[in-house]
């Protein structure tokens, strides 16, 4: 059995053309949220995030609460999970 582990990542709109992305790591951002590097203080990867080469990829990126289980991430709030899903019918 696979408990879900609380975490956080780190998001934003990407620059060029506003689609949602993740961040995942040594200064790479992804549109899939599977790709999204997580731990229990999104603050410490939100600031390694920001210090990218500018202009950053993303805009305005910030923390979210996400779900790790059995390694897949998934985000908390239906917001984050409208966002990395897409519209809902």
């Amino acid at each position: 059995m696979n408990a879900e582990t609380p975490h956080q990542a780190v998001t934003g709109n990407r620059l060029r053309d506003g689609a949602v992305i993740y961040y995942s790591g040594n200064g790479t951002w992804s549109p899939a949220i599977a790709d999204a590097v997580t731990a229990p203080d999104g603050g410490i990867l939100l600031v390694e995030a920001m210090k990218g080469p500018l202009p950053l990829e993303a805009v305005g990126p910030y923390v979210i609460d996400v779900t790790v289980t059995g390694g897949v991430v998934a985000p908390v709030g239906l917001k984050e999970r409208i966002r990395a899903t897409g519209p809902t019918a």
